[in-house]
């Protein structure tokens, strides 16, 4: 009896993973790729497939994540990330996921990657043991890979992340994680913003505190704040790493150390003019804008900072060489 017990709760856990991975893929107009059997939530071998997907390579690794260069049986190609589920500490990364999917959907944007699909794996106890997520492939380097990039570069890597930040905005979304390691670089110059999963949609709770210390605005450290003036400083933090190498001060104190206010910050801020002397006056002064402490003395929209971006694009860059798409790494 007990095992017909068992083999009935494989079959109904067989049946309903199937369900919901058909949905995620219905909804996002892909063919629904076929579960793994539940009960396997060992390491991934790389002769294997996961599901339907053939693996081609890995791509790298998250903070509790493994990333795969996958081939559907379809012969089109993703990536694949894989966030294994093994301790009940691990709930957030289960929560992430689901988050980075829910987000993906309410997206449409070339400077944003498209999420395609999520699936679940469940054990004998109807327990999640691991979370597939099948997004789009960009061919290419993130941010923090790249090598130097030339002043024009960069800002035409500044305007599609604005574009990009920009249109999660007006649909309520907030990346709450903009960072070079969030930002992928094709071959062919296509500027993609990655990882949702800290991403918060207006008018949801919020129960900690959201994004990554060195690129946090005082605002998002201190009070768990997330709003676009959090993602303009982290716009802020991100153009002052990429302009001059070095990171901003965080707004985050050591312990046992007093809080960080407005007047400890600006004196720990080494003028980007200082660090980048081929830096235009004008995107120094941006960046430090971005970066005030003050939320009411950073741009109010994004959109400025596309406007003043457009204008320095205008002024440098002056040739094909100049442009993104010409970069042939």
């Amino acid at each position: 009896m007990r095992s017909i017990m068992k083999q009935d709760m494989h079959v109904a856990g067989t049946i309903y993973n199937n369900m919901v991975g058909h949905a995620f893929c219905l909804a996002a107009g892909l063919r629904p790729a076929r579960l793994c059997e539940p009960g396997l939530t060992g390491g991934v071998d790389m002769a294997e497939s996961i599901s339907s997907y053939k693996i081609l390579g890995a791509l790298g690794k998250g903070a509790h994540s493994t990333i795969y260069h996958i081939c559907r049986d379809d012969e089109r190609q993703f990536a694949l990330k894989v966030v294994p589920i093994e301790k009940k500490e691990h709930a957030k990364y289960l929560e992430q996921a689901e988050n980075e999917f829910r987000v993906g959907q309410m997206l449409d944007h070339p400077n944003l990657v498209k999420i395609h699909t999520l699936e679940l794996q469940r054990d004998w106890l109807w327990r999640v043991k691991k979370v597939h997520l099948l997004i789009e492939l960009v061919q290419g380097k993130t941010l923090d890979q790249m090598p130097r990039l030339t002043m024009p570069q960069l800002v035409q890597v500044f305007e599609k992340l604005a574009k990009g930040l920009t249109h999660m905005h007006r649909r309520n979304v907030f990346h709450a994680d903009l960072k070079p390691s969030n930002i992928m670089i094709s071959k062919i110059g296509a500027v993609k913003i990655l990882d949702f999963g800290l991403a918060w949609i207006r008018g949801k709770p919020k129960h900690r505190v959201q994004g990554t210390p060195e690129y946090m605005a005082p605002e998002q450290a201190n009070d768990t704040i997330v709003n676009e003036q959090t993602d303009i400083f982290n716009m802020g933090a991100t153009m002052y790493r990429m302009t001059t190498g070095m990171l901003p001060p965080s707004t985050i104190a050591a312990p046992n150390c007093p809080p960080i206010d407005a007047k400890m910050f600006v004196n720990k801020l080494a003028p980007v003019s200082e660090l980048a002397p081929t830096a235009p006056p004008e995107l120094c002064d941006l960046i430090h804008r971005c970066l005030s402490f003050d939320p009411k003395k950073r741009p109010q929209r994004m959109l400025e900072i596309i406007e003043m971006l457009g204008v320095l694009i205008e002024q440098l860059v002056q040739t094909d060489e100049d442009k993104l798409e010409s970069m042939g790494w």
